[in-house]
């Protein structure tokens, strides 16, 4: 039996990389791959555990067919590695961090693929972004009132179902939320069982 792509996304801030770092073990247990992601930055760059490539190289890969999912945002472009497949078909659950505004052609190539969306609560959030040092002021407010859109809850901007998981409180009650809510959607180390 095949696995399930898990599509985690949530604002610049939100906490994706610390979840996808704690739940790396547990979700290991649980028979699920986590992806690490090309993207057009230093590999210097402070962040997740990405690949890091230049804008050429990430084109020449592009054109080779060796991404499953890419998409262009904030003036970078990420790839998920199209190995992604082989590891769905052989029955693994595979965890990537997505994109918000690319959930719709994600949901096209994987209809089946679990999307959870981490929200933050807006103070908690513009502490964060203030407290990383990457933009300005007028940056924040804008990334801001662009996870507003997101959030909106009743799933009409992300088209479709999508589990909201709440990241304001520490880092341990948002994994133990985010294993719970993976087990309650049969992922588990035996896909179709929970």
């Amino acid at each position: 039996m095949p696995g399930r792509l898990i599509y985690l996304m949530g604002p610049s801030g939100s906490g994706k990389d610390s979840l996808i770092e704690a739940a790396r073990q547990p979700l290991a247990q649980l028979g699920c791959d986590v992806v690490r992601r090309v993207i057009t930055r230093s590999a210097e760059s402070v962040g997740e555990d990405a690949c890091g490539v230049s804008a050429e190289e990430f084109e020449r890969m592009e054109r080779q067919g060796a991404f499953a999912l890419c998409w262009r945002a904030n003036n970078l472009v990420y790839g998920i590695p199209v190995q992604i497949d082989d590891w769905l078909a052989s029955g693994h659950n595979v965890l990537v961090n997505g994109s918000r505004a690319y959930l719709d052609q994600a949901r096209q190539r994987y209809p089946d693929l679990l999307a959870i969306l981490l929200t933050v609560d807006v103070d908690v959030l513009r502490q964060r972004l203030i407290g990383r040092g990457r933009e300005s002021p007028a940056q924040i407010e804008a990334r801001l009132k662009r996870s507003s859109l997101f959030s909106a809850g009743d799933g009409s901007v992300l088209g479709g179902a999508v589990f909201l998981l709440d990241n304001s409180a520490g880092l341990s009650v948002t994994l133990e939320g985010f294993l719970r809510l993976l087990k309650a959607q049969g992922i588990s180390a035996t896909p179709g069982r929970t």
